[in-house]
């Protein structure tokens, strides 16, 4: 039976960075036997800044050449050092607007956002992380730019809340058999709740590892996911059915995705 081929999207907005993020993706689409596709939107007020329309013409051409160039290159270059497909498209307009109709037509398995270097969580701009969270359903993906995985490399995969992300990832098992053993579980609970017993994967000996909530409990986190050089860490959305169970809410969530730097891997809708 012919393994499915999953299409990965990677969300760009063309920075020095952009490589990296990249990279994050082919390591994933290497593992899982993914398809990737760089899409990135400019806005028209970013690059024409005069009222003639016919300059204005001018101005949008030359930086429609200058954007093809620079995805080409960008595409040609990592496609050829890992063999890996890539292939790229661009539009002018409402960034919201057009990565949302990009996405619903285009369907595709894993989305890949590159997380800025900044004090405040925001990536391309715009709010546009909240954007994809609220409108996609399906695995997102949050590179750091300065902390990418490497192509054909075991992952240190790390589970934050989630010791069988098989439940709601398609292709968890083809991640967890690439994954340095033993696998990590990171569980944090509030001690005003009583902790549930999770079972963890069967057939792969894991580390579980259990914090108790608290102010500095990011940067404890964070340590120990350093120590433990994981560099995925696989976590849950919050939604009102899971709130009861994992403990975290989505002001939470957003912290860690704030300020851990590893990549982060955010399945899909829970299923049913």
């Amino acid at each position: 039976m012919k393994k499915k081929q999953y299409k990965i999207v990677v969300l760009s907005d063309l920075t020095k960075s952009s490589a990296a993020i990249l990279k994050n993706a082919v390591s994933v689409a290497k593992i899982i036997n993914g398809r990737i596709e760089i899409f990135s939107v400019k806005k028209p007020t970013d690059i024409v800044k005069m009222d003639n329309q016919l300059s204005a013409m001018r101005t949008i051409n030359s930086e429609h050449k200058a954007i093809n160039k620079k995805m080409r290159n960008l595409a040609t270059s990592i496609s050829q050092e890992y063999d890996v497909g890539i292939t790229y498209s661009f539009a002018f307009g409402n960034v919201k607007s057009e990565i949302g109709e990009y996405l619903a037509e285009q369907k595709p398995d894993v989305v890949v956002l590159g997380k800025r270097k900044s004090k405040t969580f925001n990536l391309m701009g715009d709010g546009i992380t909240d954007f994809i969270l609220n409108r996609y359903n399906g695995t997102i993906m949050i590179a750091p730019h300065n902390n990418k995985l490497e192509p054909n490399k075991e992952v240190t995969l790390g589970m934050l809340n989630n010791p069988k992300p098989s439940s709601n990832l398609e292709f968890a098992e083809d991640l967890m058999q690439h994954a340095q053993k033993p696998l990590k579980s990171f569980k944090i609970i509030k001690s005003t709740v009583s902790s549930q017993k999770q079972p963890l994967p069967e057939g792969r000996k894991t580390i579980e590892y259990v914090f108790e909530y608290s102010d500095n409990i990011i940067k404890n986190f964070s340590t120990y996911l350093s120590k433990n050089n994981i560099n995925l860490l696989c976590m849950n959305r919050i939604n009102k059915q899971s709130r009861a169970t994992r403990h975290l809410t989505a002001s939470d969530v957003k912290e860690v995705m704030g300020k851990l730097n590893v990549s982060l891997l955010i399945p899909g809708e829970q299923k049913a």
